[in-house]
């Protein structure tokens, strides 16, 4: 969750110590520039995995800084400063950075920044990213790589969330892949098989299962799912 390589840009020496500090406890490399000229002409000013910014900087101004480091990267961008005038934030957010916080503040609660930025990202990235079927290893794949082993059950229910493309599947239907009658009273059966198999998905994930209900209709795959 935490970002492996981080920038921090502020020319306040003091905090940067401090923060970074905190920030390298959490496994992060961290360097520090004390303004955007040093940043941009660093060889990988642009291949850093989280940027914390200042916007009153020697050098490039913040909110310019923010829109040439957005132009080459889609790293998390946090940027943490005093400048607090009304218009502040909608000029920080509109130049593409992902969240702005007031100094002062101390350094847990820029952390807990970080990883808010952090997890909404990944969760975006994991809306995009298709599921895997692997039919032949009975397990569906997660887009970040972690596996979930199926049950005949749950390998027959994915199989009509594949065939579905993404669109609803009716209670009938997934009673007829479990091997019930479509109008058999087995509506208990099909939702604890439903639940089993969403309570595997996160706890191999960390994260919301991709499968849900959809009222008055039956269940839906709400990811790109991917058969092999």
């Amino acid at each position: 969750m935490f970002p492996q390589t981080l920038a921090l840009v502020d020319d306040d020496a003091v905090y940067t110590e401090i923060l970074a500090h905190v920030l390298k406890g959490r496994g992060c490399r961290v360097d520090v520039f004390g303004d955007s000229n040093e940043l941009l002409a660093h060889a990988h000013a642009f291949d850093y995995d989280f940027y914390i910014l200042d916007l009153m900087l020697p050098g490039v101004g913040g909110v310019d800084l923010i829109k040439v480091l957005r132009q080459r990267s889609t790293a998390g961008m946090l940027v943490v400063s005093g400048r607090l005038a009304p218009e502040v934030f909608a000029d920080v957010v509109g130049a593409g950075a992902d969240m702005y916080l007031g100094k002062p503040l101390d350094a847990e609660q820029v952390v807990l920044a970080v990883q808010a930025v952090r997890r909404r990202a990944l969760m975006a990235s994991r809306a995009d990213a298709p599921w895997r079927l692997e039919r032949r290893a009975r397990q569906l794949t997660a887009p970040d790589g972690a596996r979930v082993d199926l049950s005949e059950g749950d390998l027959a229910l994915l199989e009509c969330f594949v065939e579905a493309d993404g669109a609803a599947v009716t209670r009938e239907t997934l009673r007829l892949c479990l091997g019930h009658t479509a109008d058999g009273d087995a509506t208990d059966g099909l939702n604890s098989t439903i639940h089993r198999l969403k309570r595997r998905i996160e706890r191999a994930t960390q994260g919301a299962a991709p499968l849900q209900s959809k009222s008055k209709v039956g269940y839906v795959f709400r990811a790109p799912l991917k058969a092999s």
